[in-house]
């Protein structure tokens, strides 16, 4: 869950008292927006506190599984370390022949990318996306985060995670081999 005081400090209340607070004011039945207007509106709390409360307190409830987005899409993510050069690990993914080297399943069309920082690409039909993240770690070291946001519900953002488990660790092998 998180730090009970810094809730208090940053909220003037507890985790506790603010789930039994939307419980009062009828959050179950509110979508996001609604409630996040009323914690914003009513109540002061920041943007950001607001949205960690209302995530917690619809996942505590059951009523959000984790992970999934206020759009009620999915997203998964997974990183992996990886003892090239950042900008070899870059190209990895923005060079579609090396792409396929080790991304033998799914295709992936680049949108935009920022040399060595991060890109993002359109999955198969552009139904989901593919968000990714690279952080150099020295002359021989960087790490890769995929972020694959817009998954349709639990069973495919499941799989999809496992899949790029399995992918990062194929990558990784083609990369330091």
């Amino acid at each position: 869950m998180g730090n009970t005081s810094a809730v208090r400090r940053a909220t003037g209340r507890d985790r506790g008292e603010w789930f039994g607070a939307l419980d009062e004011w009828g959050a179950p039945e509110c979508s996001y927006r609604e409630i996040a207007e009323w914690l914003t509106g009513e109540h002061d709390v920041s943007r950001w506190w607001a949205q960690k409360l209302i995530v917690e307190y619809q996942q505590e409830r059951g009523l959000r599984p984790p992970g999934v987005r206020p759009n009620g899409t999915f997203e998964v993510s997974a990183s992996r370390t990886v003892a090239v050069p950042v900008e070899r690990l870059f190209g990895a993914f923005v060079n579609s022949h090396q792409r396929r080297k080790w991304l033998m399943d799914g295709r992936m069309s680049l949108r935009t990318s920022e040399p060595a920082r991060s890109a993002r690409f359109d999955w198969e039909d552009g139904s989901t996306r593919v968000n990714v993240g690279f952080i150099d770690r020295g002359t021989s070291k960087s790490t890769v985060a995929v972020a694959h946001e817009r998954l349709t519900d639990v069973e495919q953002a499941q799989t999809t995670k496992a899949n790029w488990k399995d992918r990062l660790t194929e990558l990784k092998s083609f990369l330091e081999s």
